[in-house]
């Protein structure tokens, strides 16, 4: 076996372009290439599977046994190869019947196999297919193995569609159905929009695939690299947002993928093994897709995505396919849809047409959802198969807040969703006409209305809302949008101008809440890059911080030097034991007084708080309390811990109910504590934004509030509306009254003095 993936992929391409040229049919074709492959990988088996009628078929063997063939079939699924077709990933093992999803086929003969490779046959980003070899000595394959039967099943999925063998629907068919569909996703930047289902790009479908001359692929390769990073360094160099701040960082971070090295080398060692410009990009694309979906790192998919983006755009400029939804221009409001974006993608349409996005990935920290958020375009992600369930300009009405989306609406649908915008609106002026006034109650009673925070230009929505100050400022954001670990300098300046935009108003910044599901590329633990189990339970946040402790000093010294001449509300997220507060603190202060000795410019005060998000701290409050300048509950994070439900799983959705008596009398008994201790006690987190369960946290005695500056409106109007002593009288009556279900009272309390909900 040759030692490169180039060289070993080559010659098994080179014996079977001589196959794909003879005259004769596909199953002796078929028949061939199975024994070519077994000879070049030294395997005793070789194998095609092929889709058909929506089941795996044996289609030709070398070493199984031949009266299996067309007589052995396994679902979608089931078995090895049915894993690999649905799943769509690569499979290695050196002992296959220990896979605990084995499946034993007595009519093959296989038991005489221990190790065993597959890849999937793919097209049109599915499985039509699977290629597999087996081995009679217990082994792994190579990794040069892997990579030439992945390119030669990228070369058979061609043969295959050619001789329409296997399941391959129609390129561009259309959803039959025209009645009403709803369907939910992941909330990623709020709002409301109604349009007409423009898809963002037909997928280029890479008909030829083997080079005739591999010189004039890589030529054509290195011609389209050349336009994509002239496009991209001009969309770059005109978006919309200032030189500074996270927007311009994620599209520089972006822009780096343009002139990413190891993908060129990656691309060209492909073209050496044979396949055209086209094939080689995706090839090489393909495989990082495989690769990513073994990784369960939301941060590594965040930057996957941007790869995909800048790859489908080669794809375009080298086959000549250039039209895009942005480049033919919207002609109406429009909604678009597609599997993931890229940042720069986004920055191409017309904002005056382009009223939302559907995506069928996405997250809170995907690039294109922070260039959304400061485009102010709604977006909703995680909308499983939306490309297949509507047609090229179905009117679509999206309500991010209500995480729904109707497709085809009746007419009474659509009447009904204009008039709640056109509310939406009107309760949008009636919110900024009070944005100056005060949130007290009735009964004179202030409640502090913070904002939640993370980027530069969030602090701006400071004066638009009328907000009291930035409860929480989560400082992550800037090392996830980040390719490498922010400079110090960096950090200070960003900490400097949130301070200057918040002006008198108090910012308590919340340090680094990494690792986990936000785990960063640059900054693994050492010798240990194992998944975790339960990243939200894991080696993240404080625990990290203090592991790496190099990475807490520099932040600490860069929010003291950020914050000389002012006030620093320094805050610690994921306190579990008052030692780790002790020893953060402690760390924070030995900065303070070296940069006092270096005669720096300081703070004139710094105010330390802790994060109540682990349940164990409630139990230590009597220890910590008497050490803190404040305490901030961490609703969401808190929540799933109190009732060990994931807060993202679908289906424990209803057990994550922030109006369960567990959380209240949980959040009462805090808040008891730090009266006792004279130590104010705020919430962050989803919970305080929505107007009932605010006033249920109002009703516990809780006077600060961080909420999303979408929320503060609503919050501060149901304030300015309620009797806080009364409300309290009310909340102190039913959770020791041994009320089960207090949302129905505290509704009814609301209804019967009609204070508006939202």
């Amino acid at each position: 076996m040759p030692s490169s993936p180039a060289a070993a992929a080559r010659q098994i391409l080179v014996r079977l372009q001589e196959v794909m040229a003879a005259r004769t049919s596909a199953q002796a074709k078929l028949n061939k290439v199975v024994e070519i492959i077994g000879e070049s990988l030294s395997s005793e088996v070789c194998s095609i599977y092929l889709v058909r009628e929506g089941v795996l078929e044996l289609f030709a063997t070398r070493g199984l046994k031949q009266e299996a063939v067309h007589v052995t079939r396994m679902a979608m699924g089931e078995g090895l190869v049915g894993l690999i077709a649905t799943n769509v990933e690569v499979m290695n093992l050196d002992e296959a019947a220990a896979h605990p999803d084995f499946s034993y086929r007595p009519e093959t003969g296989e038991e005489l196999f221990h190790s065993f490779a597959g890849v999937p046959i793919v097209r049109r980003e599915r499985a039509i297919g699977v290629l597999c070899v087996q081995h009679a000595d217990p082994r792994k394959y190579e990794e040069v193995e892997i990579e030439a039967l992945q390119t030669v099943a990228m070369v058979l999925s061609e043969l295959i569609a050619h001789a329409e063998l296997a399941d391959d629907g129609p390129a561009d068919s259309r959803v039959a159905d025209t009645s009403t569909t709803m369907l939910h996703g992941l909330q990623l930047v709020m709002g409301m929009a109604r349009g007409h289902a423009v898809f963002h790009q037909p997928r280029i479908h890479v008909e030829h695939t083997v080079a005739e001359d591999t010189e004039a692929e890589r030529a054509r390769v290195i011609s389209a690299f050349a336009k994509m990073r002239e496009q991209i360094d001009r969309m770059t160099g005109a978006a919309e947002f200032g030189t500074e701040g996270e927007h311009q960082e994620v599209l520089e971070t972006y822009k780096m993928f343009a002139y990413d090295e190891g993908w060129i080398r990656r691309i060209n060692e492909a073209i050496d093994s044979g396949l055209t410009a086209e094939a080689a990009i995706e090839h090489v694309q393909q495989r990082t897709r495989m690769r990513m979906r073994q990784i369960d790192d939301a941060l590594l998919q965040d930057r996957m995505h941007d790869l995909e983006d800048m790859a489908n755009r080669l794809l375009r400029i080298v086959s000549g396919q250039l039209g895009t939804a942005a480049t033919m221009g919207l002609r109406q409001d429009a909604i678009l849809i597609a599997r993931n974006l890229g940042p720069a993608e986004l920055l191409e349409y017309d904002r005056r047409r382009l009223r939302g996005v559907i995506l069928e990935e996405g997250s809170l920290t995907a690039h294109v959802t922070i260039v959304a958020r400061a485009m102010g375009v709604p977006v909703l992600g995680r909308v499983r198969d939306v490309r297949h369930q509507l047609n090229e300009g179905d009117l679509i009405l999206m309500d991010v807040a209500e995480n729904t989306l109707l497709i085809r609406p009746s007419a009474d649908m659509d009447e009904a969703f204009e008039s709640k915008l056109h509310v939406t609106q009107k309760r949008r002026a009636e919110f900024a006409a009070m944005r100056d006034l005060p949130s007290v109650t009735t009964d004179g009673q202030r409640v502090e209305l913070m904002v939640n925070a993370g980027l530069r230009e969030d602090a701006q929505a400071l004066d638009i809302v009328g907000a009291d100050g930035i409860g929480l400022f989560r400082t992550e954001f800037q090392f996830l949008v980040s390719a490498t670990l922010p400079q110090r300098e960096k950090q200070q300046r960003l900490y400097k101008d949130v301070l200057d935009a918040a002006g008198d108003r108090p910012v308590i910044f919340r340090t680094v809440d990494i690792g986990g599901d936000k785990a960063l590329p640059y900054m693994t633990r050492d010798g240990d890059e194992e998944l975790e189990d339960n990243p939200a339970m894991g080696w993240r946040a404080l625990r990290l911080a203090l592991d790496r402790d190099a990475l807490m000093k520099v932040q600490a010294r860069a929010l003291l030097e950020g914050s000389a001449g002012k006030v620093l509300n320094i805050m610690f997220p994921m306190v579990s034991e008052p030692w780790e507060y002790e020893q953060a603190r402690a760390l924070v202060e030995h900065q303070r007084e070296w940069l006092q000795s270096q005669k720096k410019k300081l703070p004139i005060a710094v105010k330390y708080g802790a994060m109540l998000e682990v349940p164990a701290l409630a139990e230590v409050l009597d220890i910590l309390l008497p050490r803190v300048d404040f305490l901030s509950i961490g609703t969401n994070d808190l929540t799933q811990f109190l009732f060990a439900a994931d807060r993202a799983h679908p289906k424990l959705a209803e057990r994550y109910d922030w109006l369960s008596i567990a959380i209240l009398r949980f959040l009462d008994r805090v808040v008891k504590a730090c009266v006792a201790h004279q130590v104010p006690v705020g919430v962050c987190g989803e919970m305080g934004g929505r107007t009932l369960e605010a006033m249920a946290l109002i009703g516990l005695g809780i006077r600060r509030l961080s909420i999303t500056p979408a929320s503060v409106g609503p919050v501060k109007a149901m304030i300015r509306a309620i009797d806080a002593q009364q409300l309290q009288d009310m909340m102190r009556e039913w959770l020791d009254g041994g009320v089960t279900d207090i949302r129905t009272p505290l509704t009814q309390w609301a209804v019967e003095r009609n204070i508006e909900l939202s």
